[in-house]
């Protein structure tokens, strides 16, 4: 067995796998899986969009889908919130906010990946929110990702430092100032050109920090993807995640024109919801569930969203 080449991790990288690292060692994951019947829903999407000839005013599924979690989740606020606990003293404190900002995993111009905190998308219409996640992608192809990345790892750092951390600040700088695995950021006119962007054209830390919940839309990754995700990780202090799959057909019980069940074909898009067991239990789900049941049984109320 041969190795065909060495990868070592760039700051993106580092910080991906020290979160999911953290995660998986902390949280006590509970999911579950909820497949509605979005065939009328992906009709109403469609009209939202008729009429218009400009590609950068689109509203996408991803968009109204954001916009439904965010209804579900003000009737559900324990799934928006960040966790605060103690194991050594069993100690615990779940904040909930009044406002849903959104860790959302976005594809980059270069290929890579960055999760964007999208502001307070539960009390945008969804033109608003699609001029906020249009803006997010301008500022992206601006972006030097190794900087915007160290601004949010020298923060954090700075941060466990106040709370009493030393070794793990020790052993991170370390880790990112020596050897092959060194981070690389601007330096002398490159930096100074860079930081003469205005930070309004441009991503900072406050775009990527910490959201409230993070929401990956596995289904634009790849749109002929048939199947789903059935286990994903909630990212700390957050208290739960959620995926959106491809809608893709399934056999779907029906109605017929006297009322009797009958098997038809219809669009399915499955949503898988991690919760931190700590903190949130099943039933604290079920507001979330009935409103999305609510929203795909009457869609045409998105509509009114826009």
């Amino acid at each position: 067995m041969g190795i065909t080449g060495e990868h070592h991790f760039g700051i993106a990288r580092k910080i991906v796998s020290n979160m999911t690292s953290e995660s998986w060692e902390q949280i006590p994951h509970a999911v579950m899986n909820y497949e509605p019947d979005v065939t009328e829903f992906i009709k109403e999407c469609k009209k939202l969009n008729e009429g218009n000839t400009d590609p950068s005013k689109k509203i996408t599924i991803n968009t109204v889908m954001i916009k439904v979690i965010s209804e579900g989740l003000k009737q559900a606020p324990k799934l928006n919130a960040h966790l605060e606990f103690n194991r050594r003293l069993v100690r615990g404190c779940l904040k909930t906010f009044d406002h849903v900002d959104v860790s959302m995993p976005m594809i980059l111009p270069n290929g890579e990946m960055m999760t964007i905190n999208m502001h307070d998308m539960g009390s945008k219409t969804l033109t608003e929110m699609t001029e906020a996640i249009n803006d997010a992608a301008r500022k992206a192809k601006n972006t030097d990702l190794n900087e915007v990345m160290f601004e949010v790892s020298l923060d954090n750092t700075l941060n466990n430092l106040k709370r009493g951390k030393i070794g793990q600040t020790i052993n991170r700088l370390y880790g990112s100032k020596t050897g092959k695995h060194k981070v690389h950021t601007l330096k002398g006119n490159a930096k100074k050109e860079y930081y003469s962007i205005p930070e309004t054209d441009r991503l900072t830390k406050h775009d990527i920090e910490q959201g409230t919940i993070t929401i990956t839309n596995l289904g634009s990754i790849y749109r002929p993807y048939r199947g789903e995700c059935c286990l994903l990780e909630i990212i700390p202090p957050q208290v739960s995640a959620i995926a959106i799959n491809a809608a893709q057909k399934r056999p779907v019980v029906t109605k017929d024109a006297e009322g009797n069940d009958q098997i038809t074909i219809g669009m399915v898009m499955p949503i898988a919801v991690a919760i931190d067991h700590r903190a949130v239990d099943y039933g604290d789900m079920v507001p979330f569930i009935q409103k999305l049941d609510e929203i795909f049984a009457n869609p045409s109320v998105i509509q009114e969203w826009k």
